[in-house]
């Protein structure tokens, strides 16, 4: 490549280290350009996938600020930048994996901090935000209504108390 092209590629994966809040290191030795389109189909929407020349991707990380990639930018590298939700990106990453195993993933970097492929395989197994939230939102929900039942129940045990006296002074002045 000449050198003017060299700019142009790092300064465009320089873009796309800073645009994407996560990044997965995989090797696609093995796969065919069908089966590369399929991944990026699958990926679509969370995240692209190219593949990357190591050495302008390890200069493109630094300029971007992403730190731990150095030592997986070895034999023939892919890269998918997650702008999505990270999670749905690696479960995508990882069901095509098990249907592809040519497809490894080496590792990547999440807000900052180096992941490796064990992370990640963790990362996938995670629920998605959207229902991680939900649950939040039905547990906060359900101490809510416990506390509303606490507040509610001595309330209405007060009245019952209440009453009861009420009744009981009633009928000392009858029996009176």
């Amino acid at each position: 490549m000449a050198r003017p092209d060299k700019a142009a590629a790092v300064a465009e994966l320089t873009e796309q280290f800073r645009e994407s809040n996560a990044v997965v290191l995989t090797e696609y030795r093995g796969l065919t350009v069908a089966q590369l389109k399929q991944l990026r189909r699958a990926l679509s929407g969370n995240a692209t996938y190219a593949v990357v020349k190591n050495t302008l991707s390890a200069i493109a990380a630094k300029q971007a600020g992403v730190e731990g990639l150095d030592a997986q930018l070895a034999g023939p590298s892919a890269v998918a930048f997650v702008t999505g939700d990270p999670v749905e990106a690696a479960k995508g990453l990882r069901d095509f994996a098990k249907a592809n195993p040519q497809l490894v993933i080496k590792g990547g970097v999440l807000d900052g901090r180096a992941l490796a492929a064990e992370d990640i395989t963790k990362l996938a197994d995670l629920e998605s935000r959207d229902v991680l939230l939900a649950k939040m939102a039905g547990a906060m929900k359900g101490k809510l209504y416990q506390a509303a039942y606490m507040f509610t129940a001595s309330t209405a045990q007060a009245a019952r108390v209440i009453d009861a006296l009420r009744e009981k002074r009633a009928n000392e002045e009858q029996a009176a």
